[in-house]
């Protein structure tokens, strides 16, 4: 192999980078990036970048040392594949640029709604950099989502003296990623920060100077924050002949497959927009979190080099929100059942879920010793004691069965 392209210039692909020198790559290397800047962290867009404390999240990487061009501000366009095993060229605002290993990390683009007026997004840092700067005393910010990034924009923006309200079309906060019985349980925390919440209301359009709903109604604003979700950056790959379901669909070790099923071992796929399969949970998993950009690209890397290694390891997440630490860990979405670590109406509270005697997943709330063993214990698939792990008195890691 003599020429990587990585496409996409986000967490995922400076770690694929590095990664390939790692593992021993030492033909030529090229990282394509629809944004300006050199890669960043996100996660601290609606925390930090928001709030004012930090202006700059650049992923620190030497690139000299990598020997890798950087091609910042161009996109790729179109991915034209030879046989199997053989490459193909990316076609790009930068011309074609042929390959025989490539690593997609497009990552994903947040959801917009319809209508003609502005709608802040916070996905790079640019749009983080422009809120931060209307989020002013008195001003009326309406946040569209109660999930993570809107409970975290909701968050700064009270603590800057802004009048909050945040709509949600369910009927609780976080109701797709947790659940309506958890999600229920974080609604107070707006209440608490001086946050206006309204569930159960669906937006028509956005206008100038506030949001249509529907069924008539409208919400006045002086900015509007749209936090609805994300979808993969796919559209290049229209026509490759790539299998595209949901995302990049790969293997357990990142490599992407043609709609006929024909493995395309000199294409791996990395971060948001990879479905990749999970032995652990039996399932395809499409994981849009910092853990995982951060993790995966090793495992792909060394799959593009011809390696055998695999990736199975549980999802991590934390959010930080109206002066809480919000962890989470594995996943739920076949779990059996929900039990409580501690009395939710308290400060510092844990979930679970269960499958059987063995734990799924967990979420904590400023219980960090619960996620810390409680990752071990997923990873490692040992059964534990329903009745134990239920107790906050009991450690996570004494409820393991012996």
């Amino acid at each position: 192999m003599d020429r990587v392209i990585v496409v996409g210039g986000g967490l995922a692909g400076v770690r694929a980078v590095e990664a390939l020198r790692k593992n021993g790559y030492e033909g030529s290397l090229a990282l394509l990036s629809a944004e300006r800047h050199r890669p960043y962290d996100r996660p601290p867009l609606s925390k930090a970048v928001l709030a004012g404390d930090s202006d700059d999240t650049t992923v620190d990487a030497d690139w000299d040392a990598l020997r890798c061009d950087l091609l910042l501000g161009e996109r790729a366009t179109a991915l034209r594949l030879d046989e199997p095993g053989s490459g193909g060229t990316v076609a790009s605002t930068a011309g074609d640029l042929p390959f025989d290993g490539l690593v997609i990390a497009t990552g994903a683009a947040p959801i917009t709604l319809p209508g003609d007026g502005h709608q802040h997004v916070l996905r790079t840092i640019d749009e983080a950099r422009d809120l931060r700067g209307r989020l002013v005393p008195g001003a009326r910010i309406v946040i569209v989502g109660a999930g993570w990034i809107g409970a975290e924009v909701a968050t700064t923006a009270a603590g800057k003296g802004c009048a909050v309200t945040v709509v949600e079309a369910a009927d609780t906060p976080l109701a797709n990623a947790l659940g309506p019985e958890i999600g229920a349980r974080t609604a107070p925390w707006y209440a608490e920060a001086g946050v206006e919440l309204r569930t159960g209301v669906k937006v028509a359009a956005v206008e100038h100077g506030g949001l249509a709903l529907a069924g008539g109604g409208r919400v006045d604003a002086d900015e509007i924050v749209v936090g609805i979700g994300v979808r993969p950056v796919l559209g290049w790959l229209d026509g490759s002949g790539l299998l595209l379901e949901r995302g990049v669909v790969t293997d357990a070790s990142f490599r992407a497959s043609t709609a006929d099923g024909a493995p395309r071992p000199d294409v791996v796929a990395v971060g948001d927009c990879a479905a990749w399969w999970s032995g652990r949970y039996g399932r395809r998993l499409l994981v849009e979190h910092w853990d995982t950009a951060l993790n995966a690209p090793e495992v792909a890397a060394k799959a593009l080099l011809g390696g055998d290694a695999v990736y199975d390891a549980a999802p991590y997440f934390w959010s930080e929100q109206f002066g809480r630490m919000v962890q989470y860990a594995g996943s739920h979405a076949a779990s059996e059942r929900l039990l409580y670590r501690g009395d939710p109406s308290e400060p510092k509270w844990a979930a679970v879920w269960l499958t059987g005697d063995r734990l799924d997943a967990i979420l904590t709330v400023d219980r960090p010793r619960d996620l810390v063993q409680a990752r071990r214990v997923i990873a490692a698939g040992t059964p534990v004691d329903p009745a134990a792990i239920a107790d906050p008195d009991v450690p996570v890691r004494q409820a393991v069965r012996p």
